[in-house]
């Protein structure tokens, strides 16, 4: 998802003088049972709340409990199931009859109708909104004309979306896409309340949604608390009285107020306090496969990274890597060194291969000096990894690559890591394409499908393929996949694409990644969905 996920982060203490009750879990947090109030270490997302302009994990956690789309992926399972669809009808791939459930409203009272949608993907699409999820809308029919590759916008609206009722609306794609009705559970699918459109700024300030909660204050760079919307229709509705996200900007804090007490929740335990987090936690700490994948990114909008034998240098990057004694000893094994290009949560009928990247993922460090050599060297001589400094993870694994691929070339200074104060700092710098070098570039899936893995990435022009990558034969062999009506057959030509990443070593993958999650004893029935995301809906206050 949403590109480089995993930016976690850092408590409110070091620049301000708070107290420990007022950052702790038991200050602020009301009572027990379904009133009860859970505190969960956070991080301020890039962007503002827009569904369609959220394409972060930190970002993507609150729309996960603001919103419901026309599907949910099964917090167990990953499935796609329906939510707000009552039905979606197609007879070619290419035109659906979407029917939204009766009795769904906004926070606000306001009726989720068709219309809802409409308008939403409309906005969502438009260039002149400039919303980073735009590229989700690009199958349907209309998009070259609402966001054009160059030029202004000749229309407002996709011609392949019509409302038809009150609860039903048509779409029509630009070509086949069998799956496509299995992506509408990612929140830039998401409908949205006329007060959107009407009072934009209002609804920034405090966004309203169709989902378990609502929004009651946010205070950027401290914490956001949303609370149970006690009149939501639906059947997944918390088990608790709401969720405050606690802004850390280093999760070794976050981890530390856990085990004093003072925080209920931190999804991401810190890479240096996994040799203790079982003598810690013991029963409290979650440690479970997820669809996420970390990777170097390269920007391939400068010459430099894009030369004539750029490949032989990525690879012999790659093969530089000790995958292996990083994920033992900085992870602990919560981490699998990588195989292919997507996760293993899919399985092999998913498009999973534990064979794909074969040699060119293998540590041979007599192949990397070759290959480095042949690729024209390193850059300058040197090369700066960039990643989020608010957390003590990626340090730690930016600088362990950097030794490995500094041991293999013989040369110290080959690789060192570049440091961004925060992940917001860091991801405006990609979006706007200044990455002096490679930069950290994780993955959470936004859907279960291997599509989800390519496309978003490596496509020309996709929403988050940050090294602005292109290649016309993995283009158009992604093209065919998404025509296919069989999926088994999709999968294959999707993996066949997957194969030019490969030779062109696109992005190195390093790991798969386990989500992890620990907390106190004052909450239970926590749990990780497949996105590595807490179910906060279903968390129970003692």
């Amino acid at each position: 998802m949403r590109g480089a996920t995993h930016a976690r982060w850092a408590v409110c203490a070091v620049a301000v003088a708070l107290t420990a009750t007022a950052c702790g879990g038991g200050g602020d947090s009301g009572g027990g049972g379904a009133s009860g109030i859970v505190s969960a270490s956070w991080g301020d997302p890039q962007n503002p709340l827009e569904p369609a302009n959220t394409n972060e994990v930190q970002g993507g956690k609150v729309l996960d409990m603001l919103f419901r789309g026309l599907k949910r992926y099964d917090p167990k399972t990953g499935e796609a199931q329906d939510m707000l669809a009552e039905k979606i009808d197609t007879t070619d791939s290419t035109n659906f009859t979407i029917t939204v459930k009766d009795g769904w409203t906004f926070s606000n009272g306001e009726a989720v109708t068709a219309k809802s949608f409409v308008d939403a993907w409309n906005y969502g699409a438009d260039l002149r909104n400039n919303q980073r999820n735009a590229y989700f809308f690009g199958y349907i029919e209309g998009y070259d004309k609402i966001h054009p590759d160059s030029g202004e916008p000749t229309t407002k609206t996709l011609s392949g979306l019509k409302v038809t009722g009150e609860r039903t609306f048509t779409v029509k794609l630009s070509q086949k896409f069998s799956t496509w009705p299995e992506t509408l559970g990612y929140s830039a699918f998401a409908p949205l309340p006329q007060a959107f459109f009407s009072d934009h700024d209002s609804w920034l300030a405090k966004p309203v949604g169709n989902g378990p909660y609502a929004v009651d204050s946010y205070s950027r760079g401290s914490q956001m608390s949303l609370r149970k919307w006690d009149d939501y229709p639906g059947s997944d509705k918390a088990q608790n009285g709401g969720v405050d996200l606690k802004v850390y900007t280093d999760n070794n804090t976050a981890y530390t107020d856990l085990t004093a007490g003072n925080l209920d929740l931190v999804d991401d335990v810190p890479a240096s306090q996994l040799k203790n987090v079982k003598a810690d936690l013991g029963d409290r700490y979650i440690n479970t496969p997820a669809g996420i994948i970390q990777t170097l990114a390269f920007p391939f909008y400068d010459d430099a990274w894009n030369g004539p034998n750029g490949e032989k240098l990525r690879t012999g990057l790659s093969r530089a890597i000790n995958r292996q004694q990083i994920t033992d000893t900085i992870f602990q094994k919560t981490r699998t060194p990588a195989k292919d290009w997507t996760s293993p949560v899919l399985g092999e009928d998913g498009g999973f291969s534990d064979t794909l990247c074969g040699d060119a993922c293998d540590y041979n460090p007599t192949e990397a000096k070759k290959l480095v050599a042949e690729g024209g060297g390193i850059p300058g001589g040197s090369m700066r990894v960039s990643y989020n400094a608010d957390t003590g993870s990626h340090k730690d694994w930016v600088d362990a690559v950097c030794n490995s691929i500094n041991n293999a070339l013989g040369n110290d200074r080959a690789c060192v890591g570049n440091p961004i104060g925060t992940f917001a700092d860091f991801r405006n710098q990609i979006t706007q394409s200044k990455m002096p070098g490679p930069f950290r570039a994780g993955w959470q899936m936004d859907y279960p499908l291997i599509q989800n893995f390519l496309q978003p990435l490596y496509y020309t022009n996709a929403s988050s393929n940050d090294g602005k990558w292109t290649n016309d034969e993995f283009d158009k062999l992604v093209d065919q996949a998404n025509a296919e009506s069989d999926t088994a057959k999709a999968v294959e030509t999707f993996k066949q694409a997957e194969e030019v990443v490969r030779d062109q070593m696109a992005a190195i993958p390093l790991w798969y990644q386990n989500g992890s999650a620990g907390y106190s004893t004052r909450i239970s029935n926590v749990k990780l969905n497949p996105f590595s995301v807490p179910v906060y809906d279903e968390i129970k206050v003692n």
